[in-house]
């Protein structure tokens, strides 16, 4: 694995899902942690490593492809209760900006649509390096996280604690670990 300058990367990538990850996790009843992520999503970047500010990312994910390990909670989650699949199913990402940290740090921000809900968000990334596959292939590495408030996508289903608080959590971090091959 290189970790060479951004600058090396420049050019137009398709995200692998089958070596990506877009995970979550909500509170749950005010005490554990329930981790979540998309088994079904596309998408691509167009890096451009001298100027970051033009790079872009768009990412399209299915929500019918929720799995959180329970088929039970994924059901629920599937439901009018939550992403109400049947009638939106399909949750994007559209990058509006890009900039440098410093560093192998990065963000990016852009249009997160849920529930036919548009909102911006902002994801810091780490850029992992870039490496040449066994096929072949020029891949390039990141891993991002966000914060998000659920109830901000219209997200508001919950139930009360007898103890005070609420079962889900509003807030919701969002975990990125992204490779993405170079196209040809």
């Amino acid at each position: 694995m290189s970790t060479q300058n951004l600058g090396a990367v420049t050019g137009d990538y398709t995200i692998d899902p089958a070596h990506s990850t877009l995970g979550f996790v909500a509170r749950h009843a005010m005490v554990t942690n329930v981790k979540g992520k998309f088994l079904d999503f596309s998408g691509s970047l167009h890096l451009d490593g001298t100027d970051p500010a033009k790079s872009t990312a768009s990412i399209d994910v299915k929500m019918e492809s929720i799995d959180t390990g329970n088929a039970d909670r994924d059901g629920h989650l599937k439901s009018a209760d939550f992403f109400k699949t049947d009638e939106y199913p399909t949750m994007t990402f559209r990058s509006t900006s890009a900039e440098s940290l410093g560093g192998d740090d990065y963000r990016i921000t852009g249009d997160l649509s849920i529930l036919g809900v548009t909102k911006p968000i902002t994801i810091d990334l780490e850029y992992n390096g870039v490496a040449k596959d066994p096929f072949g292939n020029e891949r390039v590495g990141f891993e991002g996280k966000a914060t998000i408030l659920r109830s901000e996508w219209g997200l508001t289903w919950n139930a009360a604690l007898e103890t005070g608080g609420f079962l889900v959590s509003d807030k919701i971090k969002l975990n990125f670990d992204i490779s993405a091959i170079k196209n040809a």
